[in-house]
């Protein structure tokens, strides 16, 4: 970098346009180096599609969509580290799998290195048979063996190049990669998947480990993380919503709101969804002037049926399903004693979690209840006796981009061609998925961007796990 692309002291601050996760990031980023930000939100909380909503029947806090991540998911760990919100998680050892006759699949690490340190669990799980076992393990092997192939294909189309079995296909790649992307197998890019698969289950001991929020994500976005920033300069504007930037000869110099107001900004990091993008820039740009092909991303709903009974229905903090419209199932009422902040005074609260929902569009919101509960009775014997009080369903619609094959091409980088513009979003270049780990990520290296315009050299990034010896050994891998 020359002196002349290194920006003087400017009194302006950065304006940051989105609080969720990207957003949200970026302004700890900044404000860990000492530079002002200013973030607006249009919402009156923080979190973005990571964020809660109060029911009115209640007067409790519930979630848009239940929001898990992973032990390799570094960066989203580091970020709670810093802001004080890591002891908001808990960590499950042990994750539950419901077979299609109601048995119980406790899946656990043993004390062996990886990758084989869940061998043990796969062996054990008792809906596959053993010719379905060696058949996973044999494409396993070859997944993580392989490099990502410069034509795009789908999970689908190599499952039936791998020969699997169609009850491994139902039973273990849809279970893991739906849940994981949201999106059906024939929609879902080869390299998508096995950095889901590889990363999370092979590479490293601690890798596949699930955190699971033990409060509302309203309490953990809210002023728990406010009080962080605004004590370190970050200005948080919710309830501001941002009309567009402005863009001069030099770059982009201020960021208008849609009540009249003017914020002038050294630089501008816009955090928003991908779909988004357009409508914030100034007359004569385009997105693909700004980020050529964002506008063939795709994305894909996650629907979430909410329902509280008079008794328990399972003594699980969750439970995975492995057939049927139910995925997960998580006993918010236990995991909030966990956070010791629960009352049963409304009820037994559960929430099951529907990816990729597509086929949910356009049925009646009863007609999904009864059917969740009818699965959920079918597994779980004590449901039949309980007594459902309410119940409620939020599907986001665009809750992540679809990881189609070869759509890692059309995700931009951070930085746009104009010097003093940024973008933030799991859907930008940050080598993962859209997660939360993808959001933290996109915001650190936005802010990273901005830092190295002021001279400042800054390694927000966290590393990845390491791989682990055995793995590199049996894989051969890199």
């Amino acid at each position: 970098m020359s002196a002349a692309d290194v920006m003087p002291a400017d009194p302006r601050p950065v304006v940051i346009v989105g609080g969720g996760l990207a957003g949200l990031a970026t302004a700890v980023g900044l404000a860990q180096h000492g530079v002002p930000a200013t973030l607006v939100e249009s919402r009156p909380r923080l979190g973005g599609r990571a964020s809660s909503f109060q029911d009115a029947a209640s007067g409790e806090w519930i979630d848009n969509c239940q929001h898990v991540t992973m032990g390799c998911c570094t960066n989203f760990r580091w970020f709670c580290e810093q802001t004080g919100l890591a002891d908001r998680f808990r960590r499950e050892t042990t994750l539950y799998f419901v077979g299609p006759d109601g048995t119980v699949n406790r899946f656990g690490a043993s004390s062996l290195p990886a990758p084989l340190h869940l061998a043990g669990a796969f062996a054990r799980l008792s809906y596959l048979t053993w010719g379905d076992k060696l058949a996973l393990g044999r494409s396993l092997r070859v997944l993580a063996r392989s490099t990502p192939s410069a034509a795009p294909q789908s999970m689908a189309e190599w499952l039936q190049d791998q020969c699997q079995p169609q009850r491994v296909i139902d039973r273990f790649w849809k279970v893991t990669l739906v849940s994981a992307l949201s999106e059906s197998l024939d929609r879902i890019d080869v390299a998508i998947a096995r950095k889901v698969i590889v990363d999370g289950f092979l590479a490293h001991r601690e890798a596949w480990l699930v955190d699971i929020p033990t409060a509302p994500l309203e309490e953990l976005y809210g002023q728990t993380l406010t009080n962080w920033l605004q004590t370190r300069g970050v200005t948080l504007r919710l309830q501001t919503g941002a009309e567009g930037i402005d863009i001069a000869a030099d770059g982009a110099t201020q960021v208008r709101l849609k009540n009249g107001e003017l914020l002038p900004a050294s630089d501008v990091v816009l955090a928003v969804a991908h779909q988004r993008l357009g409508s914030l820039l100034p007359t004569g740009w385009t997105t693909s002037q700004v980020a050529p092909g964002i506008d063939q991303l795709e994305a894909a709903p996650i629907s979430s049926v909410h329902l509280w009974f008079d008794r328990p229905i399972t003594p699980l903090p969750h439970a995975v399903f492995v057939e049927g419209l139910v995925q997960w199932v998580f006993n918010r009422t236990a995991l909030a004693a966990e956070g010791q902040s629960t009352s049963t005074a409304n009820g037994y609260y559960y929430q099951v979690v529907i990816s990729a929902s597509r086929e949910l569009q356009g049925r009646n919101s009863d007609d999904i209840r009864d059917e969740v509960v009818a699965e959920l009775a079918k597994v779980l014997p004590e449901t039949r006796s309980a007594k459902l009080l309410r119940s409620r369903q939020v599907t986001e619609h665009r809750a992540v981009f679809s990881p189609l094959p070869g759509s890692s091409a059309l995700r931009p980088p951070q930085q746009t061609p104009i010097g003093n513009l940024q973008l933030a979003g799991d859907y930008t270049q940050t080598g993962w998925p859209a997660t939360m780990e993808g959001a933290v990520r996109s915001g650190f290296l936005a802010a990273e961007n901005v830092l190295r315009r002021r001279g400042v050299t800054a390694h927000l990034l966290q590393p990845d796990l390491p791989q682990a010896r055995g793995f590199r050994w049996l894989f051969k891998a890199r």
